[in-house]
């Protein structure tokens, strides 16, 4: 940016009464950090003079004697904050040194980005966000924000929605206000579990925009005594939350959606050549991308056939693809021309799960991958025996199975690079062996008095 264009952003902020920036960057977990800015310094905050030590942070892999990195805002992305309108935020780069930091996320994503630009190609992408809402009681007990009996299946209730509608209609409305074209929200399947549903962009756009709608959903409902959560199975009894990635390839040039098949699709799924080499690609992947789509203890609580009141769970179990049906991982819904991966959940880091994706697709359409035939039957009624014929396994069962699964793949290190590569791993490797060590109140409620 020029001198010139930094006064007229500088100007056309202060106008919307902005007097502080976040020029904010993302951890290994995907979460906001940052430091404050005043308005007034913009043009220095712009060439990258915020600094930060890496190693006070997850997964921004530095020693404590390292050169700080420095924040460099992309100044498309800036959002005025719909809640707190004096604050403007910038999805942010990290340098080091005077070049780009290697294990940043937002750099790893735009390394992939460029791959498939070279290719002549830009991903578009889509993100379901699904996540709970819920409240306090007054001995800080966690309670469902609804406060109506909690049906056995609340999937899409009508008197469920309309009694959130105070912070939901607060939360649609600022989404709009940034351009985002809410088009569907409903009630999920869970007690006080939310989707709602948005315009897609390019997949740097909406990496950014999830990012900030986790920040932004949360603030919203706490400004009405409730919180959001994102974590992917907040309760046994009920399905979990996913944020689907609805990917499709386009012409870098024209922006033709390639994915659209020119005549009729021999497979029966509406989707081109160019769309199932993408899935082979993916589908070689699956079990490496589980630890970077799905990258929690708890998100393989979700991914389970059944569990929830409501019987079948709808989460992904299986490395398979199909048509519309939701009992594949890897979906083309109806009307085609696009791919949904259902393995995503909402903790991700949508800068790493995009970017392995996304390589992963292009792997395959390099190579001319054949992903084999869909599936259009109900894959969770099949035996043991019949998906064994079929040569259809199941994803990763635990967080330990697909870390193994992503060390063992290449392309995780490829995409990722050296640093950012092992410091995912070490943190992961430590969270799992966390776990394992914790003793539960169920280990405690069967096993204490067992004799």
């Amino acid at each position: 940016m020029t001198q010139s264009d930094y006064k007229a952003l500088k100007t056309e902020l202060e106008e919307k009464g902005v007097k502080y920036l976040l020029p904010s960057y993302v951890d290994m977990h995907g979460a906001s950090k940052s430091k404050m800015v005043p308005i007034a310094h913009l043009d220095r905050m712009m060439s990258g003079s915020e600094l930060c030590t890496g190693a006070a942070l997850d997964g921004v892999p530095q020693i404590i004697s390292d050169e700080e990195v420095a924040a460099h805002p992309d100044p498309e992305s800036c959002i005025v904050q719909p809640w707190q309108r004096d604050i403007a935020w910038f999805a942010s780069d990290l340098w080091c040194e005077g070049s780009p930091f290697e294990p940043c996320s937002r750099n790893i994503l735009k390394r992939v980005v460029a791959e498939a630009k070279a290719m002549g190609y830009t991903i578009n992408l889509g993100m379901e966000a699904e996540f709970f809402v819920f409240r306090r009681d007054e001995d800080g007990k966690v309670l469902p924000v609804s406060k109506r009996h909690n049906l056995s299946k609340p999937a899409y209730d009508v008197p469920r929605l309309l009694e959130n509608m105070d912070w939901l209609s607060e939360l649609i409305d600022a989404m709009n206000e940034l351009g985002w074209d809410v088009y569907s929200f409903d009630h999920e399947d869970g007690i006080g579990q939310f989707e709602i549903d948005f315009a897609y962009d390019d997949v740097l756009t909406t990496a950014d925009r999830f990012v900030f709608f986790r920040r932004m959903a949360d603030a919203i409902a706490r400004k009405h005594g409730a919180f959001a959560t994102f974590m992917p199975k907040p309760f046994g009894s009920y399905a979990g939350s996913g944020a689907h990635f609805n990917m499709s390839i386009a012409d870098a040039e024209t922006g033709k959606n390639l994915c659209v098949p020119d005549g009729a699709d021999p497979r029966g799924c509406d989707l081109s050549e160019v769309g199932y080499q993408y899935i082979a690609g993916v589908m070689r992947h699956l079990p490496a991308i589980s630890a970077v789509a799905a990258p929690t203890v708890n998100s393989y609580k979700r991914l389970i056939l059944k569990g929830s009141n409501s019987g079948f769970t709808w989460a992904p179990v299986f490395q398979c693809y199909g048509d519309n049906n939701r009992t594949n991982t890897v979906r083309i819904p109806g009307g085609g021309g696009r791919v949904e991966l259902r393995l995503v959940d909402p903790m991700c880091n949508p800068y790493l799960a995009a970017a392995l994706t996304i390589a992963a697709g292009l792997e395959g359409i390099r190579e001319k991958a054949d992903p084999g035939e869909p599936h259009f039957e109900n894959m969770y009624e099949k035996t043991p025996e019949e998906l064994d014929r079929l040569g259809v396994k199941t994803l990763p069962r635990t967080l330990e199975e697909a870390l193994d699964a992503f060390e063992a793949d290449p392309l995780g290190r490829k995409v990722f690079g050296d640093k950012m590569f092992d410091a995912w791993l070490d943190y992961k490797r430590d969270e799992w062996l966390a776990y394992l060590n914790h003793v539960s109140e169920w280990e405690v409620q069967r096993y204490m008095n067992f004799y």
